[in-house]
């Protein structure tokens, strides 16, 4: 089927709706030639299936970092019109609901951090707890433990839950993605065993690709000065970036749905998927707005989860450099997430209309002037934060108003080019371990497999996918980071 792309510009190709039955809408595929080539098979089956989902508008895309994924692609954007029968699908927004990167600030440089690195990451991998089933209650981490009561809490006000109880500054809602908060969540939507799931994973990493990195601001990769200086980022500075989302609980929300949708959806509803990981149900449907409420408690657990994670990382580096946090400039630049649906207004054939967008392994990137963007960068447009892997390096970007025809939607990473298995067959965590570290990147991990997994060959090369978002105009490069200290579930 991929030779039967439409080139539309360098890097932008379109399969129309005719090589399958029942697409409603073309699929488009965004990367440069050294994407386009080695763009997966499953890839493409799994965008053109979402292109005969009801209600979808305007097209399928694939984001150059796209690899296949559970029903959706990772990598890919779709918006439904929830007035034209449109659904919503756990499948389009993934098991890790509101997984997403946060970006901290320092004013130390890197002369300042060289010599305390190793002390910095040891006591990070002790202060935040990371691996397969790590909980914040932990011997190592000593933190907290939540009643479930509070738990509740936690899930109903996400980030604002945190700041009330002192674990973060009032700055910092102001730096996430909605203030924080997801305000349509309803526990009364959640499941007992969600609940068990999540209650004592507030403030971990997890595992697979999650990870939190101490950077280093490459001078020779500041693209955009004024950007830059203006979000308080200098040449040689040290930034942290962390990248989870809402853990075991979001599974389990993710999971609960699917199968009530799988038992809705051809009975009640008449929806016919042509892979039944494409379960969904109608947007405006009872289910379809249960899940949403739900998927809303996995949007707060996650927020509260990062902002857990950053209130530890400044306690570490208070202690290492014994200042406040305050005094060591460790504000935030930015929480935006890659894992969400949400409900935006978009212009449609001129008018506007209300979407429900899924976004699956793909960020948002609104451009200057847009009511989404906060205010401190509605003269910018959004910052966006991309991980690459950690032998590679990071980038910060911003929304622009070419993004609108993604439904302001740009790329989330590098996207895996194999799979955890054949990277565990093809590198050793161990031996990772070594060349990083004479590379300068200093890594604690909990497992030398898990490690293996994320070995930087098993990705696409970042700067090919950075490349190809910008050459669209749907982002705008500012800077690219270096790592230099990893803790890796």
């Amino acid at each position: 089927m991929s030779t039967e792309m439409k080139k539309i510009s360098e890097v932008v190709w379109e399969l129309p709706i005719d090589p399958k039955k029942g697409m409603r809408v073309p699929a488009r595929f965004y990367g440069n030639k050294n994407i386009i080539k080695g763009i997966d098979d499953q890839v493409i089956e799994q965008v053109t299936n979402v292109a005969t989902l009801p209600g979808i508008v305007n097209y399928s895309f694939a984001m150059p970092d796209a690899h296949q994924g559970y029903g959706f692609c990772v990598g890919g954007v779709a918006a439904f019109d929830p007035d034209d029968g449109g659904i919503i699908s756990p499948g389009g927004i993934g098991y890790d609901i509101n997984c997403g990167m946060r970006l901290m600030l320092t004013d130390l440089t890197y002369k300042d951090v060289k010599p305390k690195l190793k002390e910095l990451v040891d006591l990070l991998y002790k202060y935040v707890p990371a691996g397969v089933g790590s909980s914040a209650y932990e011997e190592k981490s000593g933190f907290f433990k939540l009643s479930r009561e509070e738990f509740s809490k936690v899930i109903e006000n996400g980030a604002e839950w945190c700041v009330e109880k002192g674990y973060g500054w009032e700055e910092d809602l102001e730096r996430t993605e909605l203030d924080g908060i997801a305000k349509e969540a309803d526990v009364t939507k959640i499941s007992p065993r969600a609940i068990k799931r999540g209650i004592d994973q507030v403030g971990t990493l997890g595992s697979g690709n999650h990870y939190l990195e101490i950077q280093r601001v490459d001078e020779k990769n500041i693209f955009d000065g004024r950007i830059a200086k203006q979000m308080g980022i200098f040449p040689d500075q040290i930034v942290i970036m962390f990248h989870c989302g809402s853990r075991g609980f979001g599974h389990q929300v993710a999971s609960d749905y699917i199968e009530k949708f799988v038992g809705v959806m051809e009975k009640k509803y008449k929806i016919h998927v042509p892979d039944p990981q494409l379960a969904c149900a109608p947007f405006n449907s009872p289910e379809g707005q249960d899940y949403y409420k739900a998927m809303m408690c996995g949007v707060n657990m996650s927020f509260a989860n990062r902002q857990m994670i950053m209130h530890r990382i400044r306690e570490a580096f208070s202690k290492v450099f014994e200042k406040d946090a305050e005094k060591l400039g460790m504000h935030m630049i930015y929480d935006i997430a890659h894992n969400r649906g949400s409900l935006e207004t978009h212009k449609i054939d001129g008018k506007k209309k209300q979407l429900i967008v899924h976004r699956k392994g793909a960020t948002s990137a609104f451009g200057p002037g847009r009511e989404e963007v906060l205010k401190i960068y509605r003269d910018i447009g959004q910052p966006i934060i991309i991980g690459g892997s950690m032998e590679t390096g990071s980038y910060l970007l911003v929304g622009t108003e070419g993004a609108a025809e993604t439904f302001y939607s740009t790329c989330h990473g590098s996207g895996r080019t194999m799979s955890r298995t054949r990277a565990k067959h093809e590198f050793k965590g161990e031996q990772l371990l070594k060349d990083m570290e004479k590379r300068g990147i200093y890594v604690r991990s909990t497992s030398m497999s898990g490690l293996a997994e994320e070995a930087g060959k098993a990705y696409k090369d970042i700067d090919d996918v950075i490349d190809s978002v910008e050459k669209a105009g749907i982002s705008k490069k500012v800077v690219r980071f270096v790592p230099i200290g990893n803790v890796k579930g």
